[in-house]
């Protein structure tokens, strides 16, 4: 009786091959952030350049200080976001789900328009900064992205609706329960899978934000990693014309112009890469937890 299961080589080969795949981008990054500039503008990149050098790094350390408060900034932001974000979500669509609750329609489609239209970025600002004054604050990067999740929201109702059935609910509300009681011990026990999926959505947006530090934040010492970086790369970039424009090079010819673009790419996304395949193993296992039912 022949198998009809694959050749565990091939699809080891297969899966070895499209991790490789995966991997080259990001190791093609990091070769070329320690490449010598002069390298890259004769030979291009590499994945073994003739010969390397870390004034890319240097030039980014110069001012560790900033860098680390930054990090702090963003790493505080990141979690507090995540956290509160989707437990905002998860409380929005919880009664969003609900059959009998009044008005559920009415209501979901104020979240669906949401993804639709918005206000504008000059009516944005003006309600964030003289309403809710989160200008130059933590805040400014944390709140713009709690209240416009409305895609995130519909998510979580639809798997709400289609992955808890309505008889465990009543069963917990025969016994006794409450409203928040049920949320709390039943659905979101049972909701693991999509919890870890927009939560680690959500980890990435607050992570990779620069929109709002760009717009709320003028302090220095509230840039965010992201927002650091790149005014970093717009003083480089100013720097660049002006030489170029005053027909003097030798302010900008000690910058490794080229390499330091790499080198803020692998510090933007180095410590959430190396931090995922930690945090894989939760992701996977509320997966499984979820896909199990009595």
């Amino acid at each position: 009786m022949k198998s009809n299961q694959m050749n565990p080589w091939f699809v080891n080969g297969v899966l070895l091959i499209i991790t490789c795949a995966c991997l080259f981008p990001f190791l093609l990054l990091f070769m070329a952030s320690i490449t010598d500039e002069k390298v890259i503008i004769q030979e291009g990149y590499s994945l073994l350049p003739s010969k390397l050098s870390w004034a890319a790094y240097s030039y980014l350390l110069a001012d560790a200080t900033s860098l680390l408060r930054s990090y702090g900034i963003t790493v505080f932001v990141t979690v507090v976001g995540t956290a509160v974000g989707l437990l905002i979500s998860c409380l929005i669509a919880y009664p969003l789900s609900r059959r009998d609750m009044p008005l559920r329609n009415v209501l979901s489609f104020i979240v669906f328009f949401t993804l639709l239209f918005n206000g504008g970025l000059v009516s944005t600002y003006l309600v964030y900064t003289e309403i809710f004054h989160i200008k130059n604050s933590i805040a400014a990067l944390i709140v713009p992205g709690l209240l416009t999740n409305g895609f995130y929201i519909l998510l979580i109702r639809s798997f709400f609706i289609t992955s808890i059935p309505a008889q465990v609910i009543e069963s917990a509300f025969i016994d006794g329960a409450s409203e928040f009681r049920t949320f709390y011990r039943i659905v979101l026990p049972l909701s693991l899978p999509i919890m870890a999926t927009i939560g680690l959505m959500l980890t990435i947006s607050y992570w990779n934000d620069w929109f709002n530090g760009l717009i709320y934040i003028t302090d220095s010492k509230l840039f965010s990693i992201q927002n650091l970086l790149n005014r970093i790369l717009s003083d480089i970039q100013f720097l660049q014309k002006t030489s170029l424009g005053t027909n003097q090079s030798g302010a900008t010819s000690k910058i490794p112009l080229d390499t330091v673009r790499m080198a803020m790419a692998v510090i933007g996304i180095a410590p959430i890469i190396c931090a995922y395949p930690f945090f894989q193993k939760y992701f996977v296992k509320g997966l499984t937890l979820g896909a199990v039912k009595g």
